[in-house]
């Protein structure tokens, strides 16, 4: 039944001893709220792409949400077989690689950042990154890799057969790209040079000048994986080459069946990460049909949320 937007009511949101997160996030559409509705739409939209078969499901992110623990949230989606095409940027290979194996710690956005510098200590955000739980251990696990693929012929890789290698050479089981390359989900950093990782290329470069990164194989790829599809839907966090990458490609099959973005970015100073799902469909990127949810906040808050309901929501259903 089709209400009159003012005649539906607002409604408090009521707990139970053993209410599960998708329970809670149910109750969101009628609590209303500022994002809490379009929380809940979102895990809507999820879940109908995810049910869609002939749907390809995209996840686009940027690094900086991987120095955090919703890195573990990405791994559940990826190891759970609930994306198909992951974009991202380079330094998402250096925070899962990193934190393989060594750690990351807890911080403050307020610190002596000179101090921190001395120490031989990184600041994102409110993430410490020291610097032998970084560049040091990226140094000594890229290189090694790229050392034993040339040694195998394999002189010339695209950015996913670079990410399957890593993957299954260089991490564990708590790693994005160990899951990614267990489930056959390809990665995509068409920004693969901007990051710890892509300098490890360029330096191994200097003394192998026959060993290549062809990022025209990647666009072939996509291409195809495109061109395939019957539908195709997106889960887009953040924004930059990551995002715009994925909406540029999918605006060759006629747009994004589903999309839901989220994203702390404004849309007044025309940059792309904050642009609005509705900017994307005058471009033909997202389709003008979509179901389609624009989620503004923390990714770091919302992302385990959602996923939570999105993974109790299934279960449910199997």
């Amino acid at each position: 039944m089709q209400h009159e937007p003012h005649k539906i009511p607002v409604k408090d949101y009521e707990f139970t001893e053993k209410m599960t997160v998708d329970e809670l996030v149910s109750q969101m559409d009628a609590a209303w709220g500022f994002t809490a509705g379009k929380v809940a739409t979102g895990v809507g939209i999820m879940e109908s792409m995810i049910n869609d078969k002939g749907c390809v499901k995209f996840l686009s992110f940027p690094a900086d949400i991987i120095a955090t623990g919703t890195r573990g949230v990405i791994r559940e989606l990826v190891k759970r077989k609930l994306v198909d095409v992951i974009i991202t940027t380079c330094g998402t290979l250096d925070h899962d690689v990193a934190r393989c194996w060594k750690d990351y710690y807890k911080g403050s956005f307020i610190m002596n950042d000179s101090k921190l510098h001395q120490e031989g200590v990184n600041r994102l955000g409110n993430i410490l990154v020291p610097n032998d739980s970084y560049g040091i251990i990226i140094e000594k696990k890229i290189i090694g890799l790229l050392e034993e693929l040339y040694k195998e012929g394999k002189q010339e890789l695209s950015t996913t057969e670079l990410c399957r290698e890593i993957g299954l050479r260089c991490c564990n089981e708590s790693s994005i790209l160990y899951w990614a390359a267990k489930n056959n989900v390809p990665i995509f950093v068409p920004g693969i040079t901007d990051g710890s990782v892509g300098y490890q290329l360029w330096f191994f470069s200097q003394d192998h000048h026959n060993f290549r990164i062809n990022l025209l194989r990647d666009e072939g790829d996509l291409n195809n994986i495109v061109f395939d599809a019957k539908k195709s839907g997106a889960l887009i966090v953040g924004g930059g080459i990551s995002k715009h990458h994925t909406i540029w490609w999918n605006q060759f099959k006629d747009g994004l069946d589903y999309v839901v973005y989220i994203s702390t970015a404004d849309e007044w100073d025309g940059s792309l990460s904050g642009a609005r799902p509705r900017e994307a469909v005058s471009w033909g990127k997202i389709s003008e049909k979509a179901k389609r949810i624009m989620i503004e906040g923390d990714a770091t808050t919302i992302m385990p949320l959602m996923t939570s309901a999105l993974i109790d929501r299934l279960g449910k259903k199997k």
